[in-house]
């Protein structure tokens, strides 16, 4: 396994240190404030939990170390508060991560890198955001009163500190994506989420949550009756004249998303029949104000360091913030993009920030099984605030189940 600007061997690594994700998992993804607004990211994020340790075979105290992404929380080390409410003992430790939006893609990351390290652990990782019953947040004034924000700030001043919106119309200006173009890919993102919530895409996926109103275990945010024309009629949303509109976007959601990751020995070991190995990563930073390009610049220096590039790609997940930046990004990789987010994206299903890149790799890893292409090769890709990118390179095997020690 590669990471930043390293190369990626013709061989993979010896396989008690291969890291390799053998199950996957999420909630429904629904618009904050909806159906999931009365749990807590802690909530959210233990029966997907239970779910994984039910489905992998592996026994609760096995686990090394719970790695969770979280964006907007309010501390506390909710991996931790997750795993005890999922009724892991309390032998296992638990770690949050924070890198924004690419919090549930970096906490993947960060377990990959701790199994290449050696010594066959297992690991549960992903992201959780529970935006409904995020905390209110404030700077303390000099008179000791509280001043409310909305987000936090992700650079210094001098470097430029755009709202997302303002942000995604700069890469919009920058690289000529126009509001044509960002209007028929937020559509395909809508007509592709619909489509696969009616013939069942996402149920194999998808860990159903108890709530006081209800079981909830279907997407929310899909849009049946959106058409070319009610796009046409969203005004600019952040910029006055400019193209990135409330249609073109994502919106705020509660979810949550996690993995079972381990080494190829250990998985062999546990009859895994197939699973996602994490061939490269990559974490790159830009230009603040057009942040929205860091998934780019991330997954064009792995690919180059690996010897590929996006062309050879059979299945890509993009965190779809804003149609303007997807397509930039797509663009600078010359990648169609016909042939990412095949179910839509977060355009459709909403953006629940430190969950989002965890969901992506959930969804690589449901897609694979489904197409069943054994070496399938698979991107996730996702931008970040304060101008960074994640990427992770990752190929569908089916596993020979192997005795200890093989």
């Amino acid at each position: 396994m590669t990471s930043g600007s390293g190369s990626l061997n013709a061989d993979l690594l010896p396989a008690d240190r291969q890291p390799v994700i053998i199950a996957a998992r999420r909630t429904a993804v629904c618009r904050a404030n909806g159906a999931l607004k009365d749990l807590r990211a802690h909530q959210l994020l233990a029966p997907v939990l239970v779910q994984l340790l039910a489905e992998s075979n592996v026994q609760a105290e096995d686990i090394m170390d719970v790695v969770i992404g979280n964006a907007v929380g309010g501390g506390g080390n909710v991996a931790r508060l997750a795993l005890l409410e999922a009724g892991l003992p309390v032998s296992v430790p638990g770690l949050t991560v924070d890198r924004q939006c690419g919090s549930g893609l970096d906490a993947i990351v960060l377990a990959s890198r701790l199994v290449a390290a050696g010594g066959n652990p297992v690991y549960l990782a992903g992201g959780v955001e529970s935006i409904s019953t995020a905390p209110l947040r404030a700077h303390r004034n000099d008179d000791g009163e509280p001043d409310f924000f909305s987000r936090a700030q992700f650079v210094p001043p001098g470097f430029g500190d755009p709202d997302m919106g303002v942000a995604a119309e700069n890469v919009a200006a920058r690289f000529g994506i126009s509001r044509e173009r960002q209007d028929a890919f937020a559509l395909a993102s809508h007509q592709r989420a619909v489509a696969a919530g009616r013939s069942g895409t996402f149920e194999g996926e998808i860990s159903p949550l108890e709530t006081p109103a209800g079981v909830v275990s279907a997407d929310d945010g899909p849009r049946r009756g959106l058409n070319a024309a009610v796009l046409a009629r969203f005004p600019a949303a952040f910029v006055s004249r400019g193209t990135v509109t409330a249609g073109n976007s994502c919106f705020d959601a509660d979810a949550a998303s996690a993995v079972v990751i381990t080494s190829l020995q250990r998985a062999r070991e546990l009859g895994a029949p197939d699973g996602l190995l994490i061939l490269a990563t990559d974490t790159a930073g830009v230009e603040p104000r057009l942040l929205g390009i860091g998934a780019a610049v991330a997954a064009q220096r792995m690919l180059a360091a690996s010897g590929l590039s996006a062309a050879g790609i059979g299945l890509v997940e993009f965190n779809e913030a804003f149609a303007s930046q997807v397509l930039a990004c797509l663009d600078h990789l010359a990648v169609d993009p016909g042939r990412v987010n095949l179910d839509g994206g977060a355009l459709a299903l909403g953006h629940a920030y430190g969950a989002s890149g965890a969901v992506l790799v959930t969804r690589l890893l449901a897609q694979a099984r489904r197409g069943g292409e054994n070496g399938v090769l698979a991107l996730a890709m996702i931008s970040i605030a304060g101008g960074m990118g994640t990427a992770a390179l990752l190929r569908y095997e089916r596993i020979e189940r192997r005795g200890p020690g093989a």
